[in-house]
């Protein structure tokens, strides 16, 4: 029916009924204050779903055990909870980083795996909120044997649940690069996540090593793309108007 996105903004979902006769409309000499009035007609009534969605800036994805909740933790004050099995992060955990012209809101989502389209893990319940964000960010772990694979099944899972998700800004952060096994496989790593348009950093959250690199990417980037959006003028929100009984 509607996207409330802007300050202010309305949404007509259901009309009112026409108000019935005031007491003003049967007074007399006699009787100048009656009690009496016209009752009006049934408003329209409608069932109606509210969604919130997430107003955020950059969004962390990846599977289980990536370092999602390590690296945001890294580059914000935010505390999540952090363990060594899957699906430690049941919702959405909200940092902040410091831009240049204002703070971005940075969200680690739940993990994604293979089949969440289908209900896997926890499929697709909290990927509503990265339908807002202005950066995608991959997080993928290097001890993965199938690292590429990874990225192209978080690119599909994505793609599945909207189109218009993979048409972000993307970056891809390879994480625990600080492991020997890890350093051993880089070459290959860089050459098969040598994709067109989206960058590639080699972190590791628990050492630092890249963080900062990594940050200063990311805010450079949804800077980047907030002044390419202020450029175009705001879309037409679409708005429900009931029609008129017949």
């Amino acid at each position: 029916l509607g996207d409330l996105v802007t300050l202010e903004q309305k949404v007509l979902v259901a009309k009112g009924g026409k108000g019935g006769l005031g007491n003003m409309h049967f007074s007399t000499g006699a009787n100048q204050a009656p009690r009496v009035a016209g009752k009006g007609e049934l408003g329209e009534e409608r069932r109606v779903v509210l969604e919130l969605k997430l107003i955020t800036d950059i969004c962390i994805i990846g599977y289980p055990n990536s370092g999602k909740s390590t690296l945001l933790a890294a580059m914000t004050a935010a505390r999540p909870k952090i363990a060594d099995y899957p699906f430690t992060t049941r919702h959405p955990v909200l940092g902040v980083i410091q831009g240049s012209r204002r703070d971005l809101v940075v969200a680690e989502m739940p993990a994604l795996i293979e089949g969440a389209h289908i209900g896997k893990g926890l499929g697709y319940e909290f990927l509503r909120h990265t339908e807002r964000t202005k950066l995608l960010v991959y997080l993928l772990d290097g001890t993965s044997p199938t690292i590429f694979d990874d990225f192209t099944k978080l690119s599909e899972e994505l793609t599945l649940y909207k189109a218009d998700l993979c048409r972000k800004a993307r970056i891809i952060a390879v994480n625990k690069v600080d492991l020997p096994q890890v350093k051993s496989g880089l070459l290959d790593i860089r050459r098969r996540l040598d994709l067109p348009g989206v960058p590639v950093f080699f972190i590791s959250v628990v050492s630092g090593q890249g963080v900062v690199e990594f940050t200063s990417k990311i805010i450079e980037i949804v800077e980047r793309v907030n002044r390419e959006k202020e450029m175009i003028s705001p879309p037409e929100v679409a708005v429900f108007h009931p029609r008129p009984k017949k």
